[in-house]
């Protein structure tokens, strides 16, 4: 019955549309089934964060669960198999937006801790529905941890129940070359900040980037490139700016991703300016995040308690899991890369199966996530006099 229910609640999920600033209606779902499963404690905050928290029977370490309840959108023109949001079962496993990416893992952390013996439990176990992971990650995550705290952290992000202990950063860099406008008939009295731009992104392109040997080498992809005035009528273009997406390794820092643009000899006649992005998002709470767009890469080494503890878990649970890491940035740029929190991630599904079309997850690995997840906390919990 435990397994049709967790099947059941990842279908009411699914089925409830969740872009990023409107996770309304799968956070108040979120809330009813942690009220009807018998969590103690159960609110949701100013941001819109639904947080459950089950009390062991003494006083211990506070191990957290984190999962985001947002997802992105269903892209116009390319049809699916099925209704993006239908949450039908079919072929062994669950389809629709935000299955894999990432209402399953929620699902089943809900699920996993619920169920856990509190009499053999010295500590607690949190489990936070996030908001707007995919526009700001980690963001959300921080307000969390402000109001529960945590000394380990698990992300249920994609892994293919495989046990992540690092993963890649992100930042946003933009790019902005100044020049001089004059009239189009008379373009060398002016100087094109177009042309200043396509120096930059050729420089750019060339760039060696460092590599990693748990998470392979960096990324620098441009993303998007405009002028202004837009459009151009019989105008010089005076300004141009590129955006760029970083992809980030362990120990990397802004300054680091920025030097190694602004720095280069050969663009010192062009008036560049180059910066981390900021955005600023609502919740659907109205509640509004501005973040610098600088999200830190992580890693734990194998050798790690908390890895060895996991790792151990998952194995008497019966599942096989090894080490990896994330190539994409998750919630834990914040609880790792900024607060230094131990955490590793855990979940259902592949990082391939995220923001495609025809979405599915396979509900055998659904159900064992539940598994893993009650096998991690019970683990950690239970030996916490041990491991402090």
């Amino acid at each position: 019955m435990i397994n049709n229910n967790l099947i059941s609640f990842t279908q009411d999920l699914v089925r409830i549309p969740s872009l990023s600033g409107q996770e309304g209606g799968v956070a108040q779902r979120m809330q009813q089934e942690m009220v009807a499963l018998g969590f103690d404690q159960v609110w949701s905050d100013e941001c819109g964060n639904v947080i459950g928290v089950v009390e062991g029977s003494a006083p211990g370490p506070t191990i957290l669960f984190d999962a985001h309840t947002d997802t992105v959108g269903v892209s116009p023109g390319v049809p699916w198999e099925r209704a993006p949001h239908s949450g039908d079962v079919a072929d062994g496993a669950l389809h629709g937006r935000g299955s894999a990416d990432m209402k399953g893992a929620l699902a089943a952390m809900v699920h996993g801790v619920a169920g856990l013996d509190r009499s053999r439990l010295a500590g607690r176990a949190v489990v936070s529905a996030s908001v707007l992971e995919e526009v700001l990650e980690g963001v959300a995550l921080a307000k969390v941890i402000q109001q529960t705290g945590a000394d380990f952290v698990v992300i249920g992000e994609a892994t293919e129940l495989q046990l992540a202990r690092g993963g890649r950063g992100r930042a946003e860099i933009h790019l902005e070359t100044i020049g001089r406008p004059s009239h189009s008939s008379a373009p060398h009295l002016g100087r094109n900040a177009v042309l200043d731009m396509l120096r930059v992104v050729a420089a750019v392109e060339s760039i060696q980037l460092p590599s990693h040997p748990l998470m392979g080498p960096a990324i620098l992809a441009l993303t998007d490139i405009i002028s202004d005035p837009y459009p151009g009528h019989s105008v010089i273009p005076s300004i141009c700016r590129a955006t760029y997406d970083r992809r980030l390794l362990p120990g990397e820092s802004a300054d680091d991703v920025l030097s190694v643009i602004a720095g280069r000899a050969d663009l010192a006649d062009i008036s560049l300016n180059t910066t981390i992005g900021v955005g600023a998002y609502t919740s659907h709470t109205g509640f509004t995040f501005t973040q610098e767009k600088f999200f830190p890469a992580w890693e734990l080494a194998k050798e790690d308690a908390f890895v060895q503890t996991a790792l151990g878990a998952l194995h008497r649970s019966g599942i096989e899991a090894e080490t990896g890491a994330y190539r994409f940035c998750t919630n834990a740029a914040y609880s790792a890369g900024v607060a230094g929190i131990p955490t590793l991630g855990f979940g259902p599904g592949a990082e391939r199966d995220a923001h495609v079309i025809n979405e599915r997850l396979q509900l055998h690995e659904l159900l064992a996530a539940a598994q893993g997840y009650a096998a991690i906390a019970n683990a950690l919990l239970e030996r916490s006099t041990q491991r402090r």
